[in-house]
């Protein structure tokens, strides 16, 4: 099992393999090196990450589009205004 989750990104959100049960720190303020993970960026900036803890094994998508109702977490909202 490795420590560090590996990132894929999609447009303007990240997928994340994640673990059940484990927690996670997201990053909310997009400065992290480490998108979608917390590298302590935000500091200064009046910005705290988002912990998540993953309820099953699988893959999340976190935001950046500014734009998701569900954020940090994607709800797709940048593919759907993309045709205008």
């Amino acid at each position: 099992m490795s420590s560090n989750p590996s990132t894929l990104p999609t447009s303007s959100c990240y997928t994340l393999q994640v673990q059940k049960g484990r927690r996670y720190l997201l990053c909310t303020c997009g400065l992290s090196s480490k998108k979608p993970l917390c590298n302590g960026a935000h500091a200064g900036t009046g910005r705290l990450p988002d912990f998540h803890t993953a309820e099953t094994t699988g893959t999340l998508d976190v935001c950046y589009c500014a734009r998701s109702s569900k954020a940090p977490l994607c709800d797709r909202s940048c593919s759907a205004s993309s045709n205008t």
